[in-house]
């Protein structure tokens, strides 16, 4: 019963991992497209050492959350699937490191109505393009950004289940075979000595 448990919840988990990498990877594409437009602006990268404008923080924010979320999905998958202690830990501590920074992002929006200017000036003004788009569809942005929180959370919880329940309990003796061959040591015959067992060559006992 244990075992189909743990089966279940390491199905679910890699599902709910999943959701996190397609956030992570639409995450990316997205820093992907800031980078070509950036790059079309300036005829430079954003990663050059060597150019005038101010550095494009938002373009590096967003690209570092894609490859969180992914760095998040492969140790979630990880362990997940060898439901092995020390993988479950890193993970769960991994997910809760990134929903308290959400969650202080989140606090510091709705309380602090000064909250833009504790962010530096954004050269590429992407940043002012996300805000204007989070605006238009804010009830989209919300529902989509609390289904996220949400699976994260979902992850930390099976995470937790799953290292209770332990690791998977291999049986590499004939052990677990035994009962199967009990039934065969009904028709053996009682007694102190038994009658032992001769072969012979047929061309023998014809003479």
């Amino acid at each position: 019963m244990v075992r189909v448990v743990r089966s279940c919840i390491q199905s679910i988990l890699k599902l709910a991992n999943s959701f996190i990498g397609m956030a992570g990877l639409a995450m990316i594409l997205y820093s992907v497209w800031m980078i070509r437009a950036w790059q079309r602006e300036t005829g430079e990268l954003p990663f050059a050492g060597d150019f005038s404008y101010p550095a494009p923080w938002f373009i590096y924010t967003f690209l570092g959350l894609g490859v969180t979320f992914c760095v998040i999905t492969c140790s979630g998958h990880i362990a997940a699937e060898t439901a092995n202690g020390c993988c479950l830990y890193l993970y769960m501590v991994f997910v809760s490191v990134l929903l308290l920074l959400e969650a202080g992002v989140t606090v510091d929006v709705f309380l602090n109505r000064d909250w833009e200017q504790d962010f530096p000036k954004d050269p590429s003004a992407n940043f002012d393009k996300f805000k204007d788009f989070i605006r238009s569809n804010f009830e989209m942005c919300k529902w989509v950004g609390l289904s996220i929180v949400a699976v994260q959370g979902l992850s930390l919880l099976l995470a937790m289940i799953l290292k209770a329940l332990g690791p998977h309990q291999y049986y590499d003796s004939d052990e677990e075979y035994a009962p199967e061959r009990v039934p065969l040591l009904k028709n053996a015959p009682r007694g102190p000595h038994p009658p032992p067992y001769v072969v012979v060559d047929p061309a023998y006992a014809s003479k």
